[in-house]
């Protein structure tokens, strides 16, 4: 092969297309944290907030999967928009290795130290007992998430969002339809109350990794093989680690930096560690839309990197976060303007109900800020320039994120108002610093040495 003149001639579908089918995929996530979230609350704030922490940790955890998730993506978008499907699948195959050993450890984490991780998120003496087995359970289903994001990432590069989003939807229902009756009882069930919706969770993930391996074969005709499950194949994990880690490290930044907010909100007692739970599933509805912008994005980017189409990829790019821009502001004022009903899906507290209104204001500001990290560090990644966004926003996640939190919260006194202003700054400085980066196009030498790199191995001259 010559050129890039015939990844060029591929057709590609439009933006609206891909994000579409993610949007309803994370809107299904969504709805499950949601619901999860409501019946942990129908049982009492106590246990409300018990699912909020201990999910939190465990999502917390998730982000390790980013270190093989986020780099696979990139890698296989670029080596298809390059023409090299072979690498492609290698990097497929590599992947399960990696996401079996990544999952076992913090499905380890969590089983063995849960009642640690709790301790350290300064939970509330009445609610560690309800969340140290809710964590152990969640982590069981660690091992199953591994995988199964890790496949739906290699879908999604191939451009099989509505074949990820059939797997999301049998592993959301089925999770749902299993969760009431597993909480509550149902004839011979006992209530296993916050254990039976981890329990519901982990049968879930295993019909959801059932549902990928059948759309490989079927779909994409990779076969994996009993070894690839458990091999670490250095040559072809080396790429996806050159993106994965350094996107790892933000995205675990900032998740450090939000848990150590969250501590702070631990230390303001149970009723605003509630209150901040049932913000943040209201508001997810706000944050999904700007993801699956972000996503497609990605997508479309790496695929525009590896076939040259750097000009394509900036005017993509710009396009989408105007966009994006204005959607989310006019989505997070609407969701501010339903925020009293919102919140009462979740409690009848009118104190909890008035705090929360006030934060779901606050989080217009958040949410438009939030637009430029999504949607720009996600090409910044696409394009190879993956060590910016950690360098750049590791001193606001830990200054004005974490320590904000503390200094306006707890300090000043503001409470979770002080938290969501924290939030906010946090979001805007890194989101500025990102469109800078992107406007000035400091990222086109790393998507030229993608592309180099692509050459080289396909022999072109």
């Amino acid at each position: 092969m010559t050129s890039a003149s015939a990844p060029i001639a591929v057709p590609r579908p439009h933006i609206f297309t891909l994000a579409w089918p993610l949007l309803i995929e994370l809107f299904l996530a969504v709805v499950a944290g949601v619901v999860g979230t409501a019946l942990a609350a129908r049982l009492s704030d106590t246990h409300g907030a018990a699912f909020a922490i201990a999910n939190n940790i465990s999502v917390t955890l998730f982000m390790l999967f980013r270190i093989v998730g986020s780099g696979i993506g990139v890698v296989i978008t670029q080596n298809l928009g390059g023409g090299r499907r072979d690498m492609a699948d290698k990097v497929a195959l590599a992947m399960l290795g990696a996401s079996t050993w990544l999952g076992a450890l913090t499905a380890l984490l969590c089983l063995a130290g849960a009642g640690w991780l709790l301790r350290v998120m300064h939970a509330p003496a009445e609610v560690l007992p309800l969340a140290a087995p809710l964590l152990q359970m969640l982590g069981m289903a660690m091992l199953f998430d591994a995988w199964n994001a890790s496949m739906a990432s290699v879908m999604r590069a191939h451009l099989r969002t509505r074949d990820t989003l059939v797997v999301l939807v049998a592993m959301h229902l089925s999770h749902l339809l299993l969760a009431v009756p597993l909480m509550h009882g149902w004839g011979p069930l006992p209530a296993m109350g916050l254990s039976g919706f981890a329990a519901a969770l982990l049968v879930s993930r295993v019909l959801g990794l059932a549902l990928h391996l059948m759309l490989w074969r079927s779909h994409l005709n990779i076969h994996p093989v009993a070894g690839d499950w458990w091999r670490l194949r250095r040559a072809e994990l080396a790429a996806v680690l050159h993106i994965g880690i350094p996107a790892a490290a933000e995205n675990i930044a900032w998740r450090l930096a939000f848990m150590a907010s969250m501590a702070v909100a631990g230390l303001l007692g149970a009723q605003p560690l509630a209150t901040m739970a049932y913000v943040h599933q209201v508001g997810g509805v706000v944050v999904m839309f700007s993801l699956a912008t972000a996503f497609a994005v990605e997508i479309m980017v790496g695929h525009m990197i590896g076939a040259g189409e750097l000009r394509a990829a900036h005017g993509l790019v710009r396009g989408a976060l105007g966009r994006g821009l204005v959607v989310s502001g006019v989505i997070s004022g609407g969701v501010a303007l339903a925020g009293p009903w919102l919140l009462g899906f979740f409690t009848q507290d009118p104190g909890i109900i008035a705090s929360g209104s006030r934060l779901l204001w606050l989080a217009v500001l958040l949410e438009v800020g939030r637009t430029f990290n999504l949607v720009v560090i996600n090409a910044l990644r696409a394009a190879g320039d993956a060590r910016y966004p950690v360098a750049a926003g590791a001193a606001s996640m830990a200054i004005v994120l974490a320590g904000g939190s503390w200094l306006l919260g707890i300090h000043f006194g503001l409470g979770l108002t002080g938290l969501w202003i924290a939030y906010a700054a946090d979001e805007w400085i890194r989101g500025l610093m990102m469109w800078r980066r992107w406007s000035v196009q400091a990222w086109v030498p790393h998507a030229r040495a993608a592309r180099r790199r692509l050459r080289a191995k396909s022999g072109a001259v």
